[in-house]
């Protein structure tokens, strides 16, 4: 992969902030869902989602600006950085002589340094002598792997992904169809006590990398509802009835998040009085489904002269607010 700065279109230099800012909009920019007729989109989101994923994370922003790590966050040649270390230098020996810092940051518990030196100058006191003043390797168990082991392949990079869920649909746990970065869509089963900010991993859904594929990483925004309100795995709403249906009690229809059901009031019913449908809430994570509480909201008619006349003659002795104390 290329320097994810470039891919990015950010400076080495730049912050979280401008970093991040970057990303989201090259992922609006280039997100499959926009662009369905360009192949190649798909490509460039899935370059700029690994290239933020190696930047997000501090270490191994540090390793890739040190050069330790690729732009696909494989570690270097572990020997880079040796070149040099056998040439030139002081005079006093064979080649101009040696100096221990060239030897820096390796062991010569694992090193056979007699069968290297003997292999660069032939033999003679140079190989005896650097083969006994860095500690006899070779008496101590013989040639071995040269350096440091090189640490193993990384798994590739998860690849995020927004998906907005009506609300109806994530009280009813429906399915939702959603477009992944190589093009190909999927029904995802949304989990039991799905909720604002829910993440869902899809495994194996990610970036390739020399150690396995990573895993795409869901992020769920429940969009609001006109009348349908969410409290705790509840669901309230204001269900308007007439003065009439209030009065005289009736059968109305009440919308649900499953579907629309029959309701029955009984006479005298007073506004603000809250009746219970069971299990027509969101599931919790037990599966258990919460309650609609559906608040009744009394609307006088449109014409209220006429109410006026045919109550004329009528009046209401009773205090409503009695127990206020008023």
């Amino acid at each position: 992969m290329a320097d994810p700065y470039s891919i990015l279109g950010v400076a080495r230099g730049a912050s979280e902030k401008d970093i991040k800012s970057a990303y989201r909009n090259l992922a609006k920019e280039l997100h499959p869902d926009r662009n369905k007729d360009n192949p190649n989109a798909a490509e460039k989101f899935s370059q700029a989602t690994q290239a933020y994923d190696l930047l997000s994370d501090k270490d191994k922003r540090a390793q890739f600006d040190r050069g330790e790590i690729d732009g696909e966050g494989n570690p270097t040649h572990p020997f880079g950085g040796m070149g040099g270390g056998f040439g030139g230098g002081r005079a006093g020996g064979p080649q101009g002589g040696f100096n221990a810092q060239d030897f820096e940051g390796f062991s010569s518990d694992n090193v056979d340094l007699g069968d290297i030196f003997e292999g660069l100058f032939g033999g003679g006191g140079m190989a005896g002598g650097m083969g006994g003043g860095m500690g006899g390797a070779r008496g101590r168990g013989g040639s071995q792997n040269f350096g440091r082991r090189p640490p193993p392949p990384q798994k590739g990079a998860d690849i995020q992904y927004r998906l907005r869920v009506p609300f109806v649909d994530a009280a009813s746990l429906k399915k939702q169809r959603i477009t992944l970065s190589d093009g190909k869509t999927i029904d995802l089963s949304l989990p039991y006590g799905v909720e604002e900010g829910t993440k869902v991993r899809l495994k194996g859904k990610g970036e390739r990398g020399p150690g396995g594929t990573g895993d795409g990483i869901v992020l769920v925004s429940i969009d609001k509802h006109p009348f349908f309100r969410r409290d705790g795995n509840d669901v309230r709403m204001d269900l308007p009835i007439t003065l009439d249906e209030a009065v005289n009690g009736a059968k109305v229809k009440v919308p649900t998040v499953d579907g629309p059901v029959m309701m029955t009031l009984k006479p005298g019913t007073n506004g603000g009085t809250i009746l219970r449908l069971k299990g027509k809430g969101f599931s919790a994570k037990d599966k258990k489904r919460g309650d609609q509480l559906v608040t009744l909201e009394i609307i006088l008619p449109e014409d209220l002269p006429e109410l006026a006349k045919r109550l004329e003659g009528w009046q209401d002795t009773g205090n409503p607010r009695a127990e206020m104390g008023v």
